[in-house]
């Protein structure tokens, strides 16, 4: 399995928010986790992202490798697990390009990293017309689309996206998902966490639900968007 989470625990002084939970996911796929605020969705990104510590019992392997093996740094530079934070984390002082130009500091294949840039400009030409405005001065979409271009930079094998809707306007909301689509067509695996339900559903192929800490639901995105408890927790009845 290309990505599998098994036991997953993590508490923050001495609260339990995420109470053991186990799910997979194969390369090339789309899958979302939903759930309310305070679910544990986000921490569950930053747990396999290795930005919080796990709890003894908790076993995380990608790609056959263990993945409590690695601080958080190397999961990016060995390993090519990209994560796009919620509220993006931009470096706003400095330019597209020079946020762009800093995701590769551990790459090695110069002549994969120009590929790379340009394609990151195909799919969202905004930035290559504003790739040397600072940006902190972009809107909330292009910023975005920055958070997004900047982990396909990174190398990435897989795709941790937080919250990546927030803020957005339907209309950029859709390109942004169009987006993602494309990156996912030529070999990304996207892990999302959303509370947008229905937007993620549509968007994946698999979901998962997540309340208060435990996994409580899972499977196809057409089951689970007909699923009576689904509709009426997250899509509006």
């Amino acid at each position: 399995m290309f990505l599998s989470v098994k036991n997953l625990r993590v508490s923050y002084d001495n609260i339990r928010a995420l109470h053991g939970i186990s799910f997979q996911i194969g390369e090339g796929e789309i899958v979302c986790i939903i759930g309310a605020n305070g679910a544990g969705k986000s921490t569950t990104l930053r747990a396999i992202s290795r930005m919080v510590p796990v709890e003894e019992g908790t076993e995380m392997m990608f790609m056959d490798k263990d993945l409590l093996q690695y601080p958080a740094d190397k999961v990016v530079s060995k390993l090519g697990i990209s994560h796009v934070p919620e509220g993006r984390r931009l470096f706003g002082n400095l330019t597209i390009m020079e946020n762009l130009r800093l995701a590769t500091f551990a790459r090695r294949d110069k002549e994969k990293i120009e590929e790379d840039l340009q394609r990151v400009f195909d799919i969202f030409p905004r930035l290559e017309e504003r790739k040397l405005q600072k940006s902190g001065t972009l809107s909330g979409g292009e910023q975005q689309m920055l958070a997004i271009g900047r982990a396909f930079m990174s190398g990435r094998k897989i795709m941790l996206l937080d919250e990546p809707s927030m803020g957005l306007a339907p209309l950029m909301m859709l390109s942004m998902f169009e987006a993602l689509k494309e990156l996912n067509k030529e070999g990304t695996t996207i892990l999302l966490v959303e509370q947008n339900a229905r937007m993620a559903l549509q968007f994946a192929q698999r979901g998962y639900v997540l309340e208060t800490g435990n996994l409580v639901l899972e499977g196809s995105s057409e089951a689970l968007l007909a699923d009576p408890e689904v509709k009426n927790a997250y899509l509006g009845g």
